[in-house]
C-alpha cells in the first residue's frame, strides 16, 4: 500500500465513523506515515496515526488500532482544550510535529487549519524548540523520580522503560524530527551518527541495557515474545489504555515488523519495543490469564529483562538513577544538535 492510499483510508474512516464520536470537532493525521511522499510505500508494520479532536466531556478509551480498507489505523482521541492555543501546541513535543504538517482531514469549524498555519510558521523558532525540549526532559525526570518499584512487576518495568526512552525524544525534538514511538532508538541513532555523535548513541543504549545485545539473542527473544503476544491477545479482557496494541490487528506492528529490523542490524535499538511489548503482554496476562499460562510465559520475560540487566526492583531504581545522572550530558548533546540544525538551515 502506498502512503496516499493509507491516508485515503484514514480519511474514509473519519468520514464514515469518526464524525459519529461524541464531541467530534475535527481530525488530523500524525506519525511517520503522514509525512511520507504520496507514492512512497508504507513500510511493513507501519500504521497511520489518526488524531480525532473531541469537545465536551473527557474522551473515553481511544479506539486504538484497527483495519480499514486495508490500512492499519491507530486512532487517538485528543481533547480540544489541549489545542486551545498555538502556543500550547508549540510547547508540546507530541502535538506540535503533527500539526506542523498540513494533515488536517476534517475541520468543521476551520480551527485546525488556522492552528496548523500558525504552528507551521513558528515551529522552528528557538523559543519553541527549547520549550519542547524542556517538555521532553520533564517526561524523563518526572517519570523516573516518581518511579514506583513496588508496583506489579510488568507495570514497574513499563514505568522505568518509557521515561528512559524519552531521552531519545529530547534529541529528536532538538533536531526538529518526529519523536517516533516504536523506533525512537533507531531514529536517534541515525540522527547522532549524522552529527558525528555516535558515541552518545552507545551511551543511550547502555542506559537502556541493550548495548551488548546480539542479533541472534534479540531474535530469540522476539520469537518467544510472539508466543506471549498471541497468548495475551487471546485472553485480553481488561480495558487497559493500550489494549488495542495487544490484538491480532496490531501484531504486524508489535511483532512481525521487528524481524526485518533485527536482521537489518537494529537489534539493540528494537530492544526498547521488545521490552515494552513484553511488559504490556504480561500486564494483560496478570489481569486476565489463568495462573498456568502466566507461569509458562514468565521465564521468557525474565530472560529478556536479564539481558537488559534488569532482575529486580533494585535494578530499576539503580538504572533510573543512572539516567537522571546522565541528563546534563543529554542536554549538552541536544544543544549541539539544535545549533547544528539551526546552522544548516540559516
Amino acid at each position: 500500500m502506498r502512503a496516499r492510499e493509507a491516508r485515503a483510508a484514514a480519511a474514509d474512516w473519519i468520514e464514515r465513523h469518526g464524525g459519529r464520536l461524541p464531541g467530534f470537532a475535527g481530525a488530523y493525521l500524525g506519525g511517520s506515515t503522514a509525512a511520507l511522499p504520496p507514492d512512497a510505500p508504507v513500510p511493513p508494520g507501519s500504521d497511520v496515526d489518526v488524531m480525532v479532536v473531541t469537545e465536551g466531556a473527557a474522551p473515553g478509551a481511544k479506539p486504538g488500532k484497527l483495519r480499514h480498507l486495508g490500512a492499519l489505523l491507530d486512532v487517538t482521541l485528543v481533547p480540544a482544550d489541549q489545542l486551545a492555543s498555538p502556543d500550547a501546541v508549540l510547547s508540546d513535543y507530541h502535538l506540535a510535529p503533527a500539526l506542523r504538517a498540513n494533515t488536517v482531514v476534517a475541520d468543521p469549524a476551520g480551527r485546525l487549519k488556522d492552528l496548523h498555519e500558525d504552528v507551521a510558521r513558528r515551529f522552528a523558532e528557538p523559543r519553541w524548540v527549547a520549550a519542547r525540549e524542556a517538555h521532553a526532559l520533564r517526561r524523563v525526570t518526572d517519570g523516573l523520580r516518581g518511579l514506583d518499584v513496588t508496583a506489579p512487576w510488568p507495570q514497574a518495568v513499563t514505568a522505568w522503560l518509557f521515561p528512559t526512552g524519552v531521552t531519545t525524544h529530547v534529541l529528536l525534538v532538538a533536531a526538529l524530527r518526529n519523536p517516533t514511538i516504536r523506533l525512537r532508538y533507531v531514529a536517534s541513532r541515525d540522527l547522532l551518527a549524522a552529527h558525528g555523535l555516535a558515541r552518545r548513541h552507545e551511551e543511550l543504549l547502555e542506559l537502556l541495557g541493550s548495548a551488548a545485545l546480539t542479533a541472534p539473542r534479540a531474535e530469540q527473544h522476539l520469537r518467544a515474545l510472539a508466543d506471549t503476544f498471541d497468548a495475551a491477545a487471546a485472553v485480553a479482557r481488561t480495558p487497559f489504555a493500550y489494549a488495542s496494541d495487544i490484538t491480532p490487528a496490531a501484531r504486524a506492528v508489535s511483532i512481525d515488523s521487528l524481524y526485518a529490523r533485527i536482521r537489518a542490524g537494529q537489534h539493540r535499538e528494537v530492544a526498547f519495543w521488545l521490552a515494552a511489548t513484553a511488559a504490556r503482554c504480561h500486564t494483560v496476562l496478570d489481569a486476565d490469564a489463568p495462573e498456568a499460562l502466566r507461569e509458562e510465559r514468565a521465564p521468557h520475560f525474565a530472560a529478556l529483562l536479564a539481558d537488559l540487566g534488569i532482575a529486580s526492583p533494585a535494578d530499576l531504581t539503580a538504572r533510573a538513577a543512572d539516567v537522571l545522572a546522565y541528563l546534563p550530558v543529554l542536554t549538552d548533546t541536544a544543544d549541539a544538535v539544535r545549533h547544528a540544525v539551526a546552522g544548516s538551515s540559516s
